[in-house]
């Protein structure tokens, strides 16, 4: 199966205009999201989509692969656009503005298809270590059934545990879906309280992708403002795997100066 990376990049951001073009040492961001994806053994094909020539110019310049597409609301939508015009069975979305991916995250997700045809979408998860993560609305939480695969996301902490005395499960070795029960135990956050915080890198299948540009927003989606509802709230089932790697998104320019010195440090050493 043909699998290709693409990168979903606007100029237009809320919070951050333009933050896909901000130099970070002496480079565009959106080169060191593409620099570091294609590293990725599992790719086949990497290229930025995206709908402004300031961006496509930038990639041009650099010698990346990158495709014009219409407006679109989300990047999802954006990608859809491409899958309508490629030949590959599989297609990642690798976010624009994580300059600081690993590569083994995007084999991660894209791993499980590479054995299971059948599977319709993918995503990563990390496991969150405090009770400040737990609680906050801007880190979309993610619960999982035993197969591994996505039974809802949130942004507010998920699982919520119900009272004092509350039987919790703590995960065994082989992850997700490997569980012990585990005695009775103070509701309060504690690390084996199994809250998982979503990674926002997901793989399609190329006719699931397809078909999300068809399907009209849908209730949950708009109340949690997480696209990817629309696909559980259609029945697509999205596995899920634990990825060990931490990433630093850009949202904001204080976002790009915390990652400006992680990687003046990294050329430090």
């Amino acid at each position: 199966m043909k699998v290709l990376g693409v990168i979903p990049a606007r100029y237009a951001s809320r919070r951050f205009e333009g933050k896909a073009l901000a130099d970070l040492l002496g480079k565009p961001m959106i080169q060191h999201v593409y620099e570091r994806a294609s590293r990725a053994e599992t790719l086949d094909g990497l290229l930025v989509a995206t709908d402004d020539h300031r961006i496509f110019a930038a990639v041009k310049k650099f010698g990346g692969e990158v495709v014009m597409t219409a407006d679109h609301p989300t990047g999802t939508d954006r990608i859809a656009e491409v899958a309508d015009r490629v030949d590959a069975e599989i297609l990642v979305n690798v976010q624009g503005d994580e300059p600081l991916i690993e590569p083994a995250m995007i084999d991660e997700a894209v791993e499980p298809f590479l054995g299971d045809s059948g599977i319709d979408l993918g995503t990563l998860a990390h496991r969150i270590h405090s009770e400040e993560e737990y609680l906050n609305p801007n880190v979309v939480k993610v619960v999982v059934d035993r197969s591994g695969f996505a039974m809802y996301f949130s942004r507010s902490p998920i699982p919520h545990v119900k009272s004092p005395l509350t039987p919790l499960f703590q995960r065994g070795e082989l992850g997700f879906g490997s569980f012990q029960r585990g005695e009775l135990k103070s509701a309060r956050w504690r690390e084996d309280v199994l809250a998982y915080r979503h990674v926002g890198l997901y793989v399609y299948s190329r006719h699931v992708l397809l078909s999300f540009a068809q399907m009209p927003p849908t209730p949950f989606e708009m109340l949690e403002g997480l696209e990817q509802l629309r696909f559980l709230e259609n029945g697509y089932k999205m596995k899920v795997v634990e990825t060990r790697y931490e990433s630093v998104g850009v949202d904001t320019p204080e976002d790009l100066e915390k990652v400006r010195g992680i990687m003046s440090k990294w050329v430090s050493e």
